[in-house]
């Protein structure tokens, strides 16, 4: 059966290569049906409270089916087809509905109950104990001590959003697929670097109709979209594309692009927030922000709404400096007396031009793929004694490598798949998820972790390898963090272990830390060979970008503030009558805040925007209708955590700037690094963040760095 059926074969690494869309259900039925019958015999009467006949009893068949599904999950999300898409929708509901019932199943919360009250308890590890205290608040979460009559209800609100959040991520994928600009006058090209207009015509070219092969074809995924944004010349251009990008998935997307009625993810947005709302009512909360804060680091919804205006306050003179600058800019030396939103990015790019002297696409030619790996992988040879070299596996594409990670001994820590590129049938941003986590099999044998690195870069063209942007660069050390805070852990329990069981507002500290390298002069120059000369990085191109790193930081920054809030606020009202607040002060959010009827999600978002950021809102804009991290991603009132990491992860990376102060060397310093692996890396989620936080620092975060770090620690007059 396993031969027959990849979905089944779990004795080493997932056999991409192999599987179909109708190898999905057989395999679902068959592991289904095993987690269920464990599920059962753990739950039953006789079965005794203690941590084998639990837990160990319990991850035997519950881990196999959530790593296969999980292979589901992740073609799903890079090699979407139509089969495969049907295929993972019918099975959703099937998977949705099992993990309900055991969050749901009072026998087996009682059986958890059984563990902690045992005497037993004090003598598990600190790591187990943390597994069986997540597990007694998931539970409670999950809807275990909910009235059995109200229980069906609860498990069908599960069941809609995992298929709301499905409809919501497939409608941007088809909405972004769909759009295309065509370019036949090559006039209309003006200002676009070389590499974006040829990678505009191999896409002309691969296209079906023969009487577009001549000519150029842009579309909305961001390595196509957003140089046309920063560089094109030709107005209507960035217009036209402009207006395509930001009424995606909306009523608009038919009007402004090749948008489908059908795509539209309005009333998704609307039924997430009310079944959210039911949810937190029947566990007991005023809304569904409070449920979600219940496992993180934020105590409050009020406290994540005091977080963001403060620093709302700071960036506001900054970003208004930058607002008033840019607009001066256009003005007076492009010709703009009234910046349209599609001119934004044009703009600032002509203006970071005259003010540092130098573009992105000048910096882009200094980071081919091969010199921007090679760094990243030094970077954490040098910080965390490890070696990291290509390995072999079967994958789901041919531009996906593999790696792995040793020990100095030759041991193997773990292994990663890299797939960097954009194209049609893979969903767009960049992150990582993990293909097996770390844990102790039965008789004593070590599962190594497994993860799954994913960007959206530009492929290869013309026979040169692929360049980064210095911002795709950040992005990739990005995401590899969240890798070494998966693959680097020290953790056996499967619960705790890498990523799992860690407070989702920590989770992108040992991301956003990786990022801080990407600005260090002893890195950039290892890690930077130009694509036709070889030369690295020109020291005084790299004290330009270092010079423009926060440029515009102030307006970033109320960006981020702006999706935040939208998130936290919108989480925290009656989704019916959403939207706009009699009252937009923090105050009143922070009370939940009474909602004037008759407004729309847009209207909402407008008003937040209006409040905290200095750009006005675009009137056709829909972008919460492409928020995906809040209605498809798990970052439902959660999008606050990558400013509230952001203090954790730079108050962390300034330990390796007082390193090399202190020993006149780099910041690639091993001890501090040999520290970070085992107080943050190592632990997982064994302890809570903070206690790792402080484990590695010696005392709790501090704002003061992430304020240097963006250029914020002056007044602006």
């Amino acid at each position: 059966m396993n031969a027959a059926n990849p979905l089944l074969d779990f004795s080493d690494l997932p056999r991409f290569a192999q599987v179909r869309p109708e190898h999905v259900t057989p395999a679902i039925d068959t592991l289904l049906a095993d987690a269920q019958v464990a599920v059962d015999a753990v739950s039953a009467p006789d079965t005794p409270a203690t941590w084998d006949d639990v837990v160990v009893a319990l991850e035997r068949t519950t881990e196999p089916f959530a790593r296969a599904w999980g292979v589901v999950g992740h073609l799903n999300g890079v090699a979407d087809t139509p089969e495969l898409r049907e295929v993972y929708g019918e099975n959703l509901p099937r998977v949705t509905e099992f993990w309900s019932s055991v969050g749901q199943n009072l026998a087996l919360y009682e059986k958890y109950k059984g563990i902690a009250a045992s005497p037993a308890f004090a003598t598990l590890s600190a790591a187990r104990r943390k597994v069986i205290d997540d597990a007694l608040r998931d539970f409670r979460l999950s809807g275990a001590e909910l009235p059995e009559d109200r229980k069906p209800r609860f498990a069908q609100i599960q069941e809609r959003q995992a298929e709301l959040g499905k409809a919501f991520s497939d409608h941007v994928l088809d909405a972004t697929n769909a759009y295309a600009y065509w370019v036949t006058n090559e006039a209309e090209l003006v200002g676009l670097p070389d590499d974006v207009r040829a990678a505009a015509h191999e896409a002309a070219a691969r296209d079906a109709d023969p009487k577009r092969q001549a000519g150029w074809k842009f579309t909305l995924h961001f390595p196509s979209y957003f140089p046309v944004q920063q560089y094109a010349e030709h107005r209507p251009l960035r217009e036209a594309m402009y207006r395509a990008y930001v009424t995606r998935a909306s009523e608009l997307g038919a009007q402004y692009g090749d948008g489908n009625p059908e795509w539209d993810n309005t009333d998704i947005v609307r039924e997430q927030l009310a079944l959210r709302r039911e949810e937190a009512q029947m566990l007991g909360y005023r809304n569904f922000a409070e449920v979600s804060l219940a496992p993180k680091m934020a105590e409050s919804p009020a406290q994540v709404v005091d977080f963001l205006e403060d620093l709302a306050h700071r960036a506001r003179a900054h970003a208004d400096k930058d607002w008033l600058e840019l607009r001066a800019f256009a003005a007076t030396e492009i010709g703009i007396a009234e910046l349209e939103p599609w001119d934004v990015a044009y703009a600032s790019e002509k203006l970071r031009q005259k003010r540092y002297a130098f573009s992105e696409q000048e910096v882009k030619q200094y980071f081919p793929e091969q010199a921007v790996l090679q760094g990243l992988f030094n970077v954490a040879q040098s910080l965390f004694g490890v070696t990291i070299r290509p390995d072999q596996a079967e994958t789901w594409h041919p531009d996906v490598r593999f790696f792995r990670i040793e020990n100095p001994d030759g041991k193997l820590v773990a292994q990663f798949y890299l797939d960097l590129y954009a194209r049609e049938g893979k969903r767009g941003g960049a992150w990582m998820d993990d293909a097996r986590s770390r844990r102790k099999l039965p008789g004593g044998r070590l599962q190594t972790p497994v993860a799954y690195l994913n960007c959206n870069f530009s492929a290869p063209i013309g026979g040169k390898p692929a360049l980064f942007t210095h911002d795709e660069v950040i992005t990739l050390f990005h995401e590899f963090g969240h890798g070494i805070h998966h693959m680097l852990t020290a953790v056996d329990e499967l619960a705790v272990s890498g990523i799992n069981g860690v407070e989702w507002d920590a989770v992108e500290l040992p991301s956003q830390f990786m990022e801080n390298f990407c600005w260090e002069w002893d890195v950039l120059e290892s890690m930077t060979a130009h694509v036709d000369t070889q030369a690295p990085l020109p020291r005084a191109l790299y004290d330009k970008m270092v010079a423009a790193k926060n440029y515009q930081s102030g307006l970033q920054t109320l960006r981020q503030i702006v999706f935040a809030m939208f998130d936290i606020r919108v989480h925290t009202q009656d989704p019916e009558t959403v939207a706009a607040q009699a009252d937009t002060t923090g105050a009143s959010a922070r009370a939940g805040g009474a909602s004037a009827p008759g407004k729309t999600i847009t209207d909402f978002a407008r008003e937040v925007n209006e409040q905290y950021h200095v750009i006005p809102q675009s009137p056709i804009s829909r972008w919460p209708n492409t928020f995906s991290h809040i209605f498809a991603g798990g970052y439902a009132a959660g999008y606050y955590s990558y400013k509230w990491a952001e203090v954790l992860s730079a108050d962390a990376y300034a330990a390796f700037e007082e390193a090399a102060r202190a020993t006149q060397a780099s910041v690639l310093d091993a001890d501090t690094g040999a520290r970070y692996r085992a107080e943050i890396l190592e632990v997982g989620g064994s302890r809570p963040a903070m206690e790792s936080f402080k484990a590695f620092r010696g005392r709790e975060p501090s704002i003061d760095a992430l304020l240097r770090h963006n250029g914020m620690t002056e007044d602006v007059h």
